[in-house]
């Protein structure tokens, strides 16, 4: 399957997750895309300063890759500053947030796995 980027769906979230300003998040494969291994797949933009708050993954699972700016990631507690090309996961009951630490928009891809 193959899916170009204008057929992809754009949203707009404030506050992701209890964080701050808004995320645009671009769904590139949408759940029924993915044959039930994986239920989101976007490249997700915060602005400088925007945010995802803290939240669990269990029994889910979540995959960040940086693809641009500077990421301020708490990993379970433990915080992180990552820029492009890192990748952290998050599973098992563990937590995790991100702050766009920088002063360019920050994008990520993220993929949340069952």
């Amino acid at each position: 399957m193959i899916k170009r980027n204008e057929e992809m769906r754009t949203e707009i979230r404030n506050k992701m997750r209890g964080g701050d300003g808004d995320v645009t998040i671009l769904h590139m494969l949408e759940k029924e895309d993915m044959m039930g291994k994986a239920r989101f797949a976007a490249r997700m933009t915060l602005p400088p300063g925007a945010s995802i708050g803290e939240h669990p993954h269990g029994p889910d699972a979540e995959i960040y890759i940086i693809v641009s700016g500077t990421a301020q990631i708490d990993d379970n507690g433990t915080v992180h500053t990552l820029g492009a090309g890192d990748a952290v996961f998050t599973g098992g009951g563990e937590s995790h947030s991100v702050v766009n630490a920088g002063d360019e928009p920050m994008e990520i891809i993220a993929v949340i796995i069952e």
